[in-house]
């Protein structure tokens, strides 16, 4: 059975996956409100797991995936989403990659995971000249992404194997964090790696990013007063997140610069969900760039939310079964992090987080994290995450001229 029809002028809830390099609260935007009804109990399940739903019209339509696939095949570029740390969806990536290159073998595959400065060791990873762990190092994958590898290995594998060229859609963290701190304007035109001004972001994800901002450590610089849509930070912020998507949508649409029709490649981009929902994010700026043959696949959690899944949140969907067990929340300390030379230094402190209660305030410098000394940023957010919940984490800082020790307390892991 199906959910009752539900509807608002704004489908969705897109949650945007690290706006900017940060160990940030988890965020959950607002729904909007259902139609009244009379159904009595709980909702009925709204997709099945195992099957693919096409989305053009109130409710999601059950459809065959060569439905679906042999649709998106034919147009020039195929989106498919992922929550970064969850295993099945990159399941689903590398099955649906695999049903998309037996029909358009001329392929090319970019990565939200790895900036553009890294494209010489993508080449060689396809070329054949690279093991996993050279590529992982090369990459500096625990500083760009540092989400489990072998989530993402199999898509890379199969890439190698078919020799599909393989691409870095990102940019620096650097260059968003400049943004958001700055605004686009400020910024020098010799750090924006080529990336040209975004197309202005649509209402719905500007009211998203909004809902994020507020929770965000750029926010908490204000303690006086809550975060408003006047803030001179949130237009930052606004830029910054658009700037992310530009930069992604050109790397996706340089893959078709001057090649005839009848000749391109099918062009597949891997990117977290939150950038593709509702076509607000790399799909705008895409259709900006005049790439309007684009195709967006999603996957969700059976049994779905039907308030959700409506024509415009995306072109078709995949329902994964839900009786994997989620991973445990990571422990979040609430902070900003930026590289400052060979030293992490902390940019801004969430108000009523972790790291707020343990008294770490914007300026510090991370010296140590469980005596071992840190000089990247990816080793602070790798120690962070490792760390389990109800465990006792010593830090040393530097503070003005003096260096600090800490215990970083986390809290229990809350009864599941």
């Amino acid at each position: 059975m199906r959910a009752s029809r539900r509807s608002c002028a704004r489908p969705g809830r897109p949650v945007l996956a690290r706006v900017v390099a940060s160990i940030a609260l988890p965020v959950a935007l607002g729904a909007c409100a259902a139609e009244p009804t009379t159904a009595v109990g709980p909702p009925a399940e709204c997709v099945t797991a195992g099957s693919w739903y096409a989305l053009d019209g109130s409710l999601p339509r059950a459809t065959p995936a060569a439905e679906i696939l042999n649709a998106a095949a034919q147009g020039d570029v195929v989106l498919l989403g992922e929550r970064h740390d969850a295993s099945d969806h990159h399941l689903w990536q590398l099955h649906s990659l695999a049903a998309l290159q037996a029909q358009r073998p001329d392929m090319a595959i970019g990565f939200e995971a790895f900036p553009r400065r890294v494209q010489p060791v993508l080449d060689r990873w396809v070329a054949g000249e690279l093991d996993a762990a050279a590529l992982l190092e090369q990459t500096e994958w625990k500083k760009v992404w540092s989400f489990p590898p072998e989530y993402y290995l199999p898509l890379f594998e199969f890439a190698r194997i078919h020799r599909i060229p393989m691409f870095a859609m990102n940019v620096e963290r650097e260059l968003t964090r400049a943004i958001a701190a700055d605004g686009w304007d400020a910024v020098p035109e010799a750090r924006k790696e080529g990336v040209a001004r975004p197309a202005p972001p649509r209402p719905g994800y500007v009211d998203a990013l909004f809902e994020i901002y507020r929770q965000h450590p750029l926010a908490a610089k204000s303690k006086e007063r809550e975060a408003t849509r006047e803030d001179p930070g949130f237009r930052r912020f606004v830029e910054s997140q658009a700037a992310w998507d530009r930069a992604m949508a050109e790397a996706l649409a340089a893959r078709l610069e001057n090649v005839p029709a009848g000749s391109r490649p099918l062009v597949v981009g891997i990117a977290g969900s939150g950038h593709l929902r509702n076509g607000f994010g790399i799909p705008h700026q895409l259709r900006a760039l005049g790439v309007t043959r684009v195709t967006t696949l999603l996957p969700v959690d059976a049994p779905g939310d039907c308030q959700d899944l409506v024509a415009g949140y995306a072109d078709a969907v995949f329902a994964l079964p839900a009786g994997r067990e989620a991973p445990p929340p990571r422990p979040r300390l609430g902070v900003q992090l930026a590289q400052k030379d060979k030293s992490v230094e902390i940019v801004a402190v969430m108000k009523d987080s972790l790291a707020a209660s343990m008294d770490l305030r914007a300026g510090d410098a991370i010296l140590s994290i469980a005596g071992t000394p840190v000089t990247e940023l990816g080793a602070v957010i790798a120690a962070v995450r490792a760390q389990p919940a109800g465990t006792w984490l010593p830090i040393e800082l530097r503070r003005g001229g003096e260096n600090l020790s800490l215990v970083i307390k986390f809290p229990p892991a809350k009864p599941r």
